[in-house]
């Protein structure tokens, strides 16, 4: 009973690192995010497009923890490496998205264009999704590392946070794109936004320094 209830105490930290790790790599400028907030603004399969977005970030978050957790299991060596290697690329997006803060673009996404069926509308968020190559990177391996380092009572604690920082996110820019369109088109709103990112990009780098070397 005292170890549940030190397993919950802890479980609110890590759902929170996981959540603000997955938006801070997903809430930025490309084509899977414009797709998603143009569905938004013609209202076509939103409901799929949000979810198809949601559930594959969720496989690929939950795939990459349960894949680096097996193979660090018995390799702290390689667990400090790589606590460290994701340190540093944490650290150097941080600084992209605070340069980024200094010259703000813009999130477009056109309401007029071709109509989509539901299944070509998922084809296309499939293809955004999973033909990117950036998302195995970040999602499986960046993610998939850190969530690996989290004690195994509390794994899946951190999975659930990113998977909710996917949904939140897609469901803010399918179902609210007609309220966020006229937000994204203001340079300062990304200004504040990437700064923000750029903030919480550092602190969670300096939390995997801190682990790589734990206190004794």
């Amino acid at each position: 009973m005292t170890t549940f209830f030190s397993s919950l105490s802890g479980a609110g930290p890590v759902f929170m690192q996981g959540l603000f790790l997955s938006l801070g790599l997903i809430v930025a400028i490309g084509a899977q995010n414009a797709f998603v907030l143009r569905q938004g603004l013609r209202r076509e399969h939103v409901g799929s497009v949000v979810m198809f977005c949601a559930v594959a970030d969720a496989v690929l978050i939950m795939a990459g923890v349960l894949g680096m957790a097996q193979a660090l299991a018995d390799s702290p060596g390689i667990a400090r490496a790589l606590a460290l290697a994701g340190a540093a690329f944490l650290a150097v997006y941080g600084w992209l998205a605070l340069r980024r803060a200094r010259n703000p673009q813009l999130l477009k996404a056109s309401e007029g264009g071709e109509t989509f069926s539901r299944g070509a509308a998922v084809a296309q968020a499939a293809a955004f999704t999973l033909l990117n190559p950036h998302v195995y990177l970040d999602t499986v391996l960046l993610v998939g590392s850190i969530g690996a380092q989290q004690p195994a009572s509390l794994r899946g604690w951190f999975v659930a946070g990113a998977s909710t920082a996917s949904l939140v996110w897609f469901g803010l820019l399918g179902f609210g794109a007609r309220w966020l369109a006229p937000w994204f088109a203001r340079p300062k709103a990304w200004r504040v936004l990437d700064g923000l990112i750029g903030v919480t990009m550092w602190v969670l780098a300096a939390l995997l320094v801190r682990h790589a070397f734990p206190s004794t």
